[in-house]
C-alpha cells in the first residue's frame, strides 16, 4: 500500500471523536483502518495497537456510536432507494384500481339509496293506514248501544223535533 492509502484510511478515522493524526497513523498500522472495526476492536485491542487505556476506552465508545449511527443512514438510504423503485409501480396499480372502487363505491351509494328509499315508503304506507283506520266511522254497535239520534242525556232543547216545533 502507499502512503496516500494511508493518508486517507487515517483521514476517515479522524472522524471519530478523540482521535487525531498520530492515533489514527497508529490504528491504520494496526490494521484497524475503518470507523466499524475501531468498533467492534474494542479498548483492549485499542490499547494493543499503541494507544493508552483511558484514550482507548473513550476512542472505543465513540466509534461504537458512529457506527451504530452510519448503519442507521445506510439502512435508512437503502429504504428510500427501495421505496422510490417501488413508487412507480404502487401508482400504476393504484390507478388501475381506481376505476374499480369508483365503481363498487356507486353500486354500494345506489344500494343503501334504495335501502332508505323503500324504508321510507314503507314508513309512508304505515302512516297513512294508520291515519285511515283513526277516520273510519264507529260501526253502529260502538254508537250508544245501536240507537239513532241524541241520547237519553241530551236535552230536549237541542232536539231537532223540538226546534221545529217552537215555529
Amino acid at each position: 500500500m502507499g502512503s496516500s492509502a494511508k493518508e486517507s484510511k487515517a483521514s476517515k478515522l479522524t472522524a471519530i471523536p478523540g482521535v487525531g493524526a498520530a492515533t489514527a497513523k497508529k490504528l491504520v498500522d494496526a490494521k484497524l483502518d475503518t470507523v466499524s472495526k475501531v468498533a467492534t476492536a474494542g479498548a483492549a485491542k485499542l490499547v494493543k495497537a499503541g494507544i493508552q487505556a483511558a484514550l482507548a476506552k473513550k476512542v472505543a465508545a465513540a466509534a461504537k456510536k458512529l457506527d451504530k449511527a452510519s448503519a442507521a443512514t445506510k439502512k435508512t438510504a437503502t429504504a428510500a432507494k427501495q421505496a422510490a423503485k417501488a413508487a412507480p409501480a404502487k401508482a400504476k396499480a393504484a390507478a388501475k384500481k381506481a376505476p374499480a372502487k369508483a365503481k363498487a363505491t356507486a353500486s354500494k351509494a345506489k344500494a343503501a339509496t334504495k335501502s332508505a328509499a323503500k324504508k321510507t315508503t314503507d314508513k309512508a304506507k304505515n302512516l297513512a293506514a294508520k291515519a285511515k283506520e283513526t277516520a273510519k266511522p264507529k260501526a253502529d254497535s260502538e254508537t250508544k248501544g245501536g240507537r239513532i239520534g241524541p241520547s237519553r242525556n241530551t236535552p230536549l232543547s237541542k232536539m231537532a223535533w223540538f226546534k221545529n216545533a217552537k215555529k
